[in-house]
């Protein structure tokens, strides 16, 4: 395996509210190798945004790291000087959100916007305008010149996810973190960005870390998968050994919720019986025996460790340990 990019262990985060303190990541540990895609997958409410913010340093003011640590490249994020942070995000971590009409400003033109990330270099306006053409061609937009003109709502979904995505790899950063990039286009449109952002690795070499709750896109984009449940990573390993042969129940069960696995026709789609838990009532034990089909005694009395060699899995069942 190569240097990891990012390198995440034991990371813990909660948040301060008016009814206590809410543990909303606990003990997370993942890798992101130099060059390779890694994908986080999830019901919502799993942590993954709080996942991201953390490790671009962006969480809001009542939520703290109680433990863990991030490493990027070998530097510990958690213990860098903000202005060092601010130098990082951009430049060596970008960030592609998951609805580009909040994070483009709908007052000034894409040109300008191109213009304003390319702040730190010292170079001319004109020189700005024509790298952010370069860069516009190649995500596959046509007419560059006039796309720079325009502001935000005048352009499609799909054209505006390609310009946050081209905004994002201006610098040709080291980690690209995509935060839900497909969820908000049709079928069509999710293809074709899935198909950008892989041409893109190959040529910047960035690596990149994906998250997504939709389970086909995971197996088509990433080299290997994290799967998390209320703050939890459950299972983890290469996408086809984790797609293929699942071993926690919670993995199996979302699998089961695919569209695209339903055989027959049905006008009622598999879902996942019960809630996630209450994150500041946390039960004993497996956090997903509530929900489970498959628990037994043990599960109630002891929280299960991930273990494992490339494959981890975090279950007691002998079946998902062997």
């Amino acid at each position: 395996m190569s240097s990891p990019v990012l390198e995440i262990r034991d990371l813990t985060v909660s948040y301060q509210t008016e009814q206590g303190r809410l543990p909303a990541l606990r003990d997370i540990s993942l890798v992101v190798p130099e060059g390779e895609i890694v994908g986080i997958v999830g019901e919502s409410g799993c942590g993954k945004s709080t996942l991201i913010s953390a490790v671009i340093r962006l969480l809001s003011p009542n939520a703290r790291i109680d433990g863990g640590s991030i490493r990027f490249k070998g530097d510990d994020l958690l213990g860098l000087a903000p202005e060092r942070m601010r130098s990082l995000r951009g430049d060596e971590i970008s960030t592609v959100f998951q609805d580009p009409m909040t994070s483009l400003s709908p007052v000034l033109t894409i040109g300008r916007q191109m213009a304003d990330v390319q702040h730190r270099n010292d170079i001319s306006r004109s020189a700005r305008n024509a790298r952010s053409q370069r860069m516009l061609e190649r995500v596959g937009i046509p007419d560059t010149d006039a796309q720079l003109g325009r502001y935000p709502h005048q352009l499609s979904g799909g054209m505006l996810q390609r310009v946050a995505i081209a905004m994002a790899l201006m610098a040709e950063p080291s980690l690209l973190i995509a935060d839900e990039p497909t969820t908000a286009l049709d079928a069509t449109l999710e293809v074709q960005i899935i198909r950008l952002l892989q041409a893109l690795q190959r040529d910047v070499g960035c690596s990149i870390l994906f998250v997504s709750h939709h389970l086909g896109v995971i197996a088509e984009l990433c080299d290997a998968v994290v799967v998390m449940y209320a703050g939890e990573v459950v299972e983890s390993g290469a996408t086809h050994d984790v797609l293929r042969h699942p071993r926690h129940p919670y993995t199996r069960r979302l699998l089961e919720c695919d569209p695209a696995r339903i055989a027959e026709r049905t006008r009622v789609l598999p879902v996942i019986a019960g809630s996630l838990p209450d994150l500041g009532s946390l039960p004993g034990g497996c956090i997903f025996r509530e929900r489970c089909l498959q628990r037994f005694a043990r599960c109630a009395a002891q929280r299960p460790s991930l273990s494992g060699g490339s494959h981890r899995v975090a279950c007691h069942l002998p079946e998902a340990v062997a």
